[in-house]
């Protein structure tokens, strides 16, 4: 059973680009869907981390819009990273599924159980995964791996009656 997602951001949660205003302030752009899933997975009682190898204010306020107690930044080793959040959480990398788009998720991408990639990831990374995702990042990949593992785990209904007028 996957107990634990570890996401990344640039790439991944958005579409990989950073832009900068006029007084040097970070702008990101996040996709709803994404985190409409991130969401559901917290409520169904799993956990989520993000490890990113950036700091950004905007991330960290994503962060705790979505309930995720798990946030790291500025994270050069993200396989080493997730090895002290498995062990605070007394699972191990059969409970973990991954998302990464790029060269610097590889060693946390390589020991998940499932490991995803965006369409538009690293072409290397396209051959070491679990799935090569059909949507982008930052347009709903996310969205996509959490609806793959909710119906791989059988609990797809369960997300679906999250959101059921009662």
């Amino acid at each position: 059973m996957i107990k634990l997602l570890i996401l990344d951001v640039d790439g991944t949660m958005t579409n990989g680009k950073i832009t900068y205003g006029n007084n040097g302030e970070e702008l990101k752009s996040f996709c709803v869907k994404d985190g409409l899933a991130i969401a559901s997975w917290i409520r169904l009682g799993r956990e989520v981390a993000i490890i990113t190898g950036r700091e950004s204010k905007i991330v960290e306020k994503r962060a705790k819009e979505l309930g995720i107690k798990h946030f790291y930044q500025k994270i050069k080793q993200k396989d080493k990273k997730a090895k002290e959040i498995l062990k605070e959480l007394n699972i191990g990398w059969e409970n973990v599924a991954a998302i990464g788009d790029d060269l610097n998720d590889y060693s946390m991408l390589k020991r998940a159980s499932l490991s995803f990639v965006p369409s538009n990831g690293y072409e290397y990374l396209k051959n070491k995964v679990s799935v090569v995702l059909n949507t982008k990042g930052g347009e709903g990949a996310v969205r996509e791996m959490i609806e793959y593992l909710l119906k791989k785990e059988g609990i797809y209904e369960e997300f679906l009656d999250l959101w059921e007028a009662k």
